[in-house]
């Protein structure tokens, strides 16, 4: 039994290491040769100070997902937008880039222990793919002419994760602690073309403001398709792989990525969420849906309000 645990972390961390490491190449990689890149906007120069609170942001957002489920752009779009700096197209660009190896590291683990849902996975990422590169021309269209709505779309769009979890984390104290629906199946119920539509949706949301796995695709599933949430987790990770990687080379050949910054970001939210599954015992997911909740309430208001004229800190 010790044997076979070993080999399976073994599988776990050698890919996960090899990803780490074509990461770093890739940094200074670009770092040294200074590619020519397109950059539709400036973004804050990279120092080491800016490097390091990349990777400690990125890093927060894995640990976040490896606990509850969620994280990545939904974490890291806000921070990187509001406090340092980046232009909003740039900030959904960039955090968008960053999931194409997060959702890789993540996929490949949960498709190792068999979270996954293959047929479900199919679906929504085939058909989502078109729904990416619908959100992707969207999404130029608003970011040349319409800036500030592009802003209120992603106020509105965090209002759905703000009240998610903050009711999610107040059911121990409304005595409602089951989640509502959920299968004990070990796979995801649900017709095919239902599965379809629902990864177009996904996939016009992730083109258009860069969110769609923890975000959109784990709470979907476990309430419209009452799929079990082991493998609801997995299958969202692997879905995210064609998506995240679409959509972020679009933006990448678009200009609205950083790819130093992103690459900083990718190689914090690897590291965050190997540490958040090893231990997620520890932590009491409802507080932690309750504070990070309150947080994107705060996030969307900021946005909506900013559209408004209306500035908060």
């Amino acid at each position: 039994m010790a044997t076979a645990m070993k080999g399976q972390k073994a599988v776990m961390l050698v890919p996960m290491a090899l990803l780490l490491a074509i990461i770093a190449c890739l940094e200074v990689w670009y770092i040294l040769a200074k590619p020519p890149l397109p950059k539709a906007a400036p973004t804050p120069e990279l120092t080491p100070l800016m490097g390091l609170i990349y990777m400690l942001v990125g890093f927060l957002a894995g640990l976040l997902g490896g606990i509850i489920g969620t994280g990545g752009c939904s974490v890291m779009l806000p921070i990187i937008h509001f406090w340092a700096g980046f232009p909003a197209t740039m900030a959904i660009g960039t955090t968008l880039f960053a999931v194409i190896f997060t959702a890789i590291s993540g996929g490949y683990g949960h498709l190792i222990r068999r979270n996954v849902d293959r047929r479900a996975a199919a679906w929504l990422g085939g058909i989502g793919v078109l729904g990416v590169l619908l959100g992707s021309w969207l999404f130029v269209i608003l970011a040349k002419q319409a800036m500030s709505l592009l802003g209120l779309i992603l106020g509105l769009v965090f209002l759905w994760p703000a009240i998610r979890m903050v009711y999610e984390g107040l059911l121990p104290w409304l005595k409602k602690g089951k989640q509502a629906g959920a299968s004990s199946e070990g796979h995801i119920p649900g017709a095919a073309w239902a599965l379809a539509a629902f990864g177009f949706v996904i996939g016009i949301t992730t083109g258009l403001v860069g969110l769609g796995g923890g975000y959109a695709l784990v709470p979907g599933l476990i309430y419209l398709f009452r799929a079990p949430v082991y493998i609801t987790m997995g299958t969202s990770l692997a879905v995210m792989i064609p998506l995240a990687l679409v959509g972020g080379l679009i933006k990448l050949s678009q200009g609205y990525v950083d790819f130093a910054a992103g690459c900083l970001l990718a190689i914090g939210t690897i590291i965050g969420a190997q540490v958040g599954a090893a231990i997620i015992r520890r932590f009491r997911p409802t507080t932690l849906k309750l504070i990070f909740g309150a947080y994107f309430l705060y996030v969307s208001l900021k946005f909506v309000l900013g559209y408004f004229g209306i500035m908060i800190w």
